[in-house]
């Protein structure tokens, strides 16, 4: 084997790892992001993709891969723990928002779950969500009234999807949406992986007269192939980095209200 052989080996077996790690971090991986990433072709990505498939780690989908079932739930835990402290200041910047007496949604996440955790000193929400997980966490507080958007179970991540879960959207009207997302790209576009998900989120923000989306910096500038929505759909934008310039530029333009709440804030 010749060095060069033996270096594009060494190097793809590092990409393959990375790739690992980004899909333990973030449950989900898309083709195009990578190839930016790492400055390869889709084709390069693809063929990693498909021996990390091969060897067990992860699943193929449309557009990227997620990661092998078996090993979800334990990877949903580390997502909750990575960042935690960035999510945090997010959440309380957020509630800090959403009045008393309010009806709002919250959808799937591990930053939308920090935000139920700061609403839990609020008094007479009506919270309605599709997130097992987050209706547990506002179960502790008495005054707040907790509809769940029934629907097919994403043992994932405590998630519920399909038909139910938009026939119950359909009969609320909401102050208050909080939504996250997979990705926010280049053009300010919120995107997402499962497709299901993109439906259901777009149907909340349909009924929602405030929209809130809460990521965390490692979403910006990233991509995923579903759709959920575009800045004309958003009221405010919660992060936890300052956004690129063309990105902070972009939104501040469409009227997008940008509360960007760091440590040092």
């Amino acid at each position: 084997m010749t060095h060069a052989h033996t270096h594009d080996r060494m190097a793809g077996d590092a990409r393959k790892s990375t790739i690992v790690e980004i899909l333990r971090a973030d449950g989900r991986v898309s083709v195009d992001a990578l190839a930016r990433q790492f400055s390869v072709t889709v084709h390069t990505i693809r063929r990693d993709l498909t021996e990390l498939a091969d060897a067990g780690h992860l699943e193929r989908v449309h557009g990227g891969a997620i990661l092998a079932k078996g090993t979800t739930n334990i990877d949903y835990v580390q997502r909750q723990q990575l960042n935690a402290e960035g999510k945090q200041h997010i959440a309380k910047s957020c509630a800090q928002a959403i009045p008393n007496d309010a009806c709002v949604f919250i959808n799937i996440g591990t930053t939308t779950e920090a935000v139920a955790r700061e609403l839990l000193g609020h008094k007479g929400l009506i919270v309605v969500t599709n997130s097992l997980n987050t209706a547990n966490i506002l179960a502790a507080n008495p005054d707040i009234d907790i509809v769940v958007a029934g629907g097919s179970l994403r043992r994932a991540d405590g998630g519920l999807l399909g038909n139910l879960t938009t026939q119950v959207v359909d009969l609320f009207k909401f102050d208050y949406a909080v939504i996250s997302c997979a990705a926010v790209d280049a053009d300010g576009e919120l995107l997402d992986f499962d497709l299901q998900e993109v439906h259901a989120t777009r149907s909340i923000i349909n009924r929602a007269r405030s929209t809130f989306v809460v990521v965390d910096h490692s979403k910006i500038m990233r991509a995923a192939p579903g759709r959920v929505g575009t800045l004309h759909d958003i009221d405010a934008l919660f992060t936890d980095r300052a956004l690129p310039k063309d990105l902070h530029t972009r939104w501040a333009a469409m009227d997008v209200e940008l509360n960007i709440t760091t440590a040092e804030t």
